[in-house]
C-alpha cells in the first residue's frame, strides 16, 4: 500500500476529458494545461543538478486527478479557474509527487508510473533530495498564494508525515483494520481533501462548499484506496495492467488480506501461517490468492468502499446541482464499478 497509488478516474479518456459537459470538459481541459505550464515553468528552472532528477515523474505523466479535483472545486465560487486556482493545483500536485519520491525510496519500488523510479536509476539519496526540492518549490507558490495556503499545507504535510510514520511502525499490537484505514486516511484521503480545500478557497467558495469539498475528497481518497487493493488481489493483469498480488509480494496486507486473516476456520488459520512475511515464491503467492478467493476478505473490504462512496454522495448533497457536482457523482459511481 503506497500514497497516491495511480487509481483509474473519468478523467482522462483517450486523450481527453469526459466529464460530461462539454463546456466543463474545455475549462478544466484548459486548466489543466495551464498547470502543467506552472509545473514546468517551476521545475524546469532549476539549478542543472536538479533538473533531470526532479522532472523525472513529471515528465513521466500521470492522471493528475488532485489538480483536476482542485479545478472542478474551484467552480463552486466566483472565480473558478483563476491563477490562483492554477497555482494552489500545481502545489498539490507538486506535494503528491514529492511524497511518490520517498514512497519509493521507503518501499525499494523499481518502478513508478511506467518508467525506472528515481531511487532505482540514481539511488536513494538522490530520489529523497528530488523529493525535497519538488516541496521547496511548492513552499515558495505557497508563500505567494498567502498565510491561510500555508498553514493548511503545514497542517496537510504534518498528517502525511503522520501516516507514513503509522505504516512505517506497524499496529504495535493493536487493531490492525483501524490502523490500516488511519494509514491511507492519513496518507491518500487527506491530500485528496486538501485539493478540493484549495480549490474551493482559492477559486471564493463559501465556507460550507469548501467543507464539503474536502469531505467529499477525503471519502473519494478512501475509496480510490481501497479499490485499488482489492484489485491488486482479485484482478487479472489483463483487467489491471498490472501483475497480480503484488502488495503479497511485497509484505503489505491490505484490508481484504486484513479481514481474511482475521477469518475463524481453515482459510483463516492457513493464511495465518502463510502469511508471515514477503511471499517469496510463485507457489506461495497462488495458494495466498486461491485463500483469498475463498475468504470474505473481499466482499468485506468492498463493503467498506461503499460505505465510503456514500459518505462522498452525501458531501455532495450540500453542494449545487451543477455540472461540477454532476461529474464528481459520476466519479464516485465510476470508482465503485471498477469492482465489476
Amino acid at each position: 500500500m503506497t500514497n497516491g497509488r495511480e487509481a483509474a478516474t473519468p478523467g482522462v479518456v483517450a486523450g481527453s476529458l469526459n466529464l460530461g459537459d462539454e463546456a466543463l470538459n474545455e475549462r478544466v481541459g484548459r486548466g489543466l494545461g495551464l498547470v502543467e505550464d506552472t509545473l514546468y515553468a517551476h521545475l524546469e528552472r532549476g539549478d542543472e543538478v536538479l533538473r533531470d532528477k526532479v522532472m523525472h515523474l513529471v515528465r513521466a505523466g500521470g492522471k493528475r486527478f488532485r489538480p483536476m479535483f482542485a479545478l472542478l472545486a474551484s467552480e463552486y465560487g466566483e472565480r473558478p479557474m483563476c491563477e490562483d486556482v492554477v497555482r494552489a493545483a500545481a502545489v498539490v500536485e507538486m506535494t503528491h509527487l514529492a511524497t511518490l519520491y520517498h514512497d519509493d525510496v521507503m518501499d525499494e519500488a523499481a518502478r513508478r508510473r511506467g518508467v525506472e523510479s528515481a531511487n532505482a536509476r540514481w539511488g536513494n539519496s538522490v530520489a529523497i533530495l528530488a523529493g525535497d526540492h519538488l516541496l521547496a518549490q511548492a513552499s515558495g507558490i505557497m508563500a505567494d498564494l498567502g498565510t491561510p495556503t500555508v498553514k493548511h499545507f503545514a497542517e496537510t504535510f504534518g498528517t502525511l508525515v503522520t501516516g507514513q510514520m503509522r505504516e512505517t511502525v506497524g499496529a504495535q499490537g493493536g487493531d490492525p483494520i483501524a490502523h490500516y484505514t488511519r494509514v491511507i486516511e492519513e496518507k491518500t484521503g487527506v491530500l485528496i481533501a486538501s485539493a478540493g480545500y484549495l480549490g474551493g478557497l482559492h477559486g471564493g467558495a463559501s465556507e460550507r462548499h469548501i467543507r464539503a469539498l474536502q469531505g467529499y475528497g477525503h471519502a473519494i481518497g478512501m475509496v480510490f484506496q481501497i479499490v485499488d487493493d482489492i484489485i491488486d488481489l482479485f484482478s487479472t493483469p489483463e483487467e489491471s495492467g498490472k501483475v497480480r498480488g503484488t502488495d503479497l509480494r511485497e509484505g503489505v496486507w491490505t484490508l481484504p488480506v486484513l479481514y481474511a486473516l482475521a477469518e475463524e476456520g481453515e482459510v483463516g488459520q492457513r493464511l495465518r501461517g502463510l502469511l508471515t512475511g514477503p511471499l517469496t515464491s510463485e507457489e506461495q503467492v497462488a495458494e495466498a490468492l486461491a485463500l483469498l478467493e475463498r475468504s470474505e476478505g473481499r466482499r468485506r473490504a468492498a463493503h467498506d468502499a461503499s460505505v465510503w462512496a456514500q459518505r462522498a454522495r452525501e458531501c455532495l448533497g450540500e453542494l449545487p446541482d451543477a455540472p461540477a457536482t454532476r461529474a464528481l457523482e459520476a466519479l464516485v459511481t465510476y470508482t465503485a464499478e471498477r469492482l465489476g
